[in-house]
């Protein structure tokens, strides 16, 4: 498959999956709504989350792409598939450990993640994060065989998996409300341990793709091999480095926590900007990172210079628009999407609120994925951790800083801007090291994606202009969602045809490489 067509797939798949959780936000906005129970099932959530922001969104995909390409090169295919499944053995074995330890001192830690909560809510958190601790050891399985996966060139299925995930956690939500138990701890129960089903449905997806690779990977025992070993010492870091927005959320859950409802409120705009950047930072790592690494490895830096500036094309072109799209749109996106049931016009205006402090961070997170997937692919991982750290900090003092006079929007701005403190430091340091290269057509290009960024937002503020009717209490969800789709329509129409006109995408039969 080509590059474009790898990308088109995996941002095909990653919009679908987030599309998908979208709608598995809004069940369970409607069946938990923004109390203490949505508190607690969110903060139990904070450590499956973690495991899959830390594994299954790149991180593993960054640190074994690198090596799989090495060991297939030195010793052919047998060589990379018996390192993969000796990495599948040994990781499976230490994250099954990890679930163990999680619901073992699971209220500690959500004493730890959750200062300020209640008796009640603390109570409950533990008892969902028991229940939802196996997939821990699930999730680091589909990551590595998704690297397998991706590392061969085959990315339909651990693209999709995902959205596997999202189709479960969707039908329990139905299932929830279709059987009257909507805002009881039960439903938290039942959510909770759905993920661990919907987890060993994408293990079966991406499983039985891998063993119809040419050459499937062999059984292996756990090893510590030194190609293994080699592994984990990427992995460690770049893991801290892929982990940021999910770590500054955790930094802001401990924060808000003992502000009622507030850290559902956070929870809900992250998942809102989680869209954009994680169409951005999967389809990174799972393309543009074994495509760097090859040429890399042929030490070829022109080839290197221009996959670069695809990558930085392919991410400030979603960034940008999707930054300034939800920062003007943040109060109809919102009520169109949760407003139901328990998510009332309250919970609409503190979440809408989120969505648009943390609008702002977008482009300096996308950034920073690609800045980041350069590195990786020189095999250095260290430095995008040390950076990511950075970031984290600034985002946790940031927070205390803001939280007192400004609330649960002063920590999304916090956690805002650290993706732009990561992304540069390391982008000194990477052109310090002349790591990081970019072509002639990629500065030329970057300033029409601003300037038809800028379009769409008048157009947007056009229409919200033209669209605004005084909103009643009788509006139902399905006049929210219209008019949030027409507004993100226009937007979306305006922005597509300035980078037409403006000569930054072509529409023609053969796809152009260049095009963001």
């Amino acid at each position: 498959m080509s590059l474009v067509r790898d990308v088109t797939t995996v941002s095909g798949a990653t919009l679908l999956s987030r599309l998908l959780g979208f709608l598995r936000d809004v069940a369970i906005a409607a069946v938990l709504g923004a109390g203490a129970l949505a508190d607690a099932f969110f903060v139990a959530l904070q450590i499956p989350n973690l495991f899959r922001r830390l594994l299954a969104e790149g991180a593993i995909n960054s640190a074994f792409v690198p090596l799989w390409l090495r060991c297939r090169q030195d010793g052919g295919d047998q060589s990379a598939h018996r390192f993969g499944a000796e990495v599948l053995a040994t990781l499976g074995i230490a994250l099954a450990a990890a679930a163990a330890l999680c619901a073992v001192s699971a209220p500690v830690m959500i004493a730890v993640l959750a200062p300020g909560f209640a008796n009640e809510p603390s109570v409950l958190g533990a008892q969902f994060l028991r229940l939802a601790a196996p997939y821990l050891a699930i999730v680091g399985l589909v990551a590595v065989l998704s690297a397998i996966l991706n590392a061969a060139g085959r990315v339909g299925a651990a693209a999709y998996s995902p959205a596997i995930f999202n189709l479960v956690m969707i039908a329990t939500a139905v299932a929830i409300m279709l059987g009257g138990l909507a805002m009881v701890p039960a439903a938290g129960a039942i959510l909770a341990g759905a993920i661990v089903v919907a987890g060993l449905f994408q293990l079966l997806l991406v499983g039985g793709a891998t063993l119809r690779l040419p050459g499937a990977p062999l059984l292996a025992r756990p090893s510590l091999s030194s190609d293994v070993r080699c592994f984990f010492r990427m992995l460690l870091p770049g893991v801290i480095a892929a982990g940021l927005p999910q770590l500054t959320l955790i930094a802001g859950t401990i924060v808000a926590s003992s502000s009622p409802a507030a850290v559902s409120w956070l929870t809900y705009g992250h998942r809102l900007y989680e869209l954009p950047l994680g169409l951005i930072s999967v389809g990174v790592a799972s393309v543009m990172t074994p495509a760097i690494a090859a040429h890399i490895r042929a030490d070829d830096r022109a080839a290197s210079a221009a996959v670069q500036s695809r990558a930085f094309e392919l991410a400030l072109g979603l960034a940008l628009p999707a930054a300034l799209g939800l920062a003007l749109l943040a109060e109809p996106i919102v009520a169109g999407l949760f407003e139901r049931g328990a998510f009332g016009a309250r919970d609409t205006a503190a979440v809408a609120g989120v969505v648009a402090a943390l609008a702002f961070g977008i482009p300096g997170h996308a950034l920073e994925k690609v800045l980041a997937s350069v590195s990786f692919a020189h095999e250095d991982t260290r430095t995008p951790m040390l950076t990511a750290l950075a970031g984290l900090a600034t985002a946790v003092v940031a927070a205390l800083i803001l939280y007192p006079r400004h609330g649960h929007v002063g920590i999304a701005l916090a956690m805002a801007a650290c993706g732009f403190v990561s992304a540069a430091l390391l982008g000194i340091a990477l052109y310090r090291t002349r790591r990081l290269a970019t072509d002639a057509a990629f500065r030329q290009r970057l300033l029409r994606m601003v300037l038809a960024t800028a379009l769409m937002g008048i157009a947007i503020l056009g229409s919200r202009w033209l669209m605004a009717t005084p909103r009643a209490a009788s509006t139902s969800s399905i006049q929210l969602l219209l008019t949030m789709m027409a507004h993100v329509s226009i937007g979306l129409l305006v922005y597509v045809a300035a980078l037409r006109l403006l000569g930054v995408v072509t529409f023609t039969a053969r796809p152009d490489a260049r095009k963001p």
